[in-house]
């Protein structure tokens, strides 16, 4: 079985941290650290314009020097990001991660933001495919081998 972005891996209705491109990096960066969450969507009339991640933090506002008191997110985001459609696969979307550079994807169906996944959601998804794909193999083989 090949689960799906939604409903298998994340939940229909995601709970989302969204903000504005106004918001300074450290007002984002404490909501963050406080919900324990790698990346934040940055939306403006009820669309995806970004992401936001930790990565953008170091890189684009703390290595250069910048003041997160006074650099909004919308100057430092990934604007327009790559994004996945709920039906994905896990292992597809994971193989895809794996390969830009990628820690979190949006996912958006038809223009909608529906959620974020992230790749330690993929990993452990997958994970748990391999696992019940070994366990089906060794039922298989163990059951006949028994019946025979």
């Amino acid at each position: 079985m090949h689960k799906s972005i939604v409903p298998d891996i994340i939940a229909t209705k995601q709970v989302l941290t969204t903000f504005g491109a106004d918001v300074t990096v450290r007002q984002a960066a404490r909501i963050m650290a406080e919900r324990h969450i790698g990346a934040v969507l940055i939306t403006g009339n009820g669309k995806l314009e970004g992401i936001f991640t930790e990565r953008d933090i170091l890189n684009r506002v703390v290595a250069p020097g910048k003041d997160p008191d006074t650099v909004r997110i919308g100057e430092v985001m990934t604007r327009d990001p790559d994004t996945v459609p709920p039906d994905a696969t896990a292992l597809d979307t994971l193989i895809r991660m794996q390969s830009k550079g990628y820690r979190h994807l949006p996912v958006v169906d038809g223009g909608e933001l529906v959620g974020i996944i992230s790749i330690r959601d993929l990993f452990n998804a997958v994970k748990r495919e391999l696992e019940e794909d070994i366990q089906e193999r060794e039922a298989f083989i163990f059951g006949a081998t028994a019946a025979g």
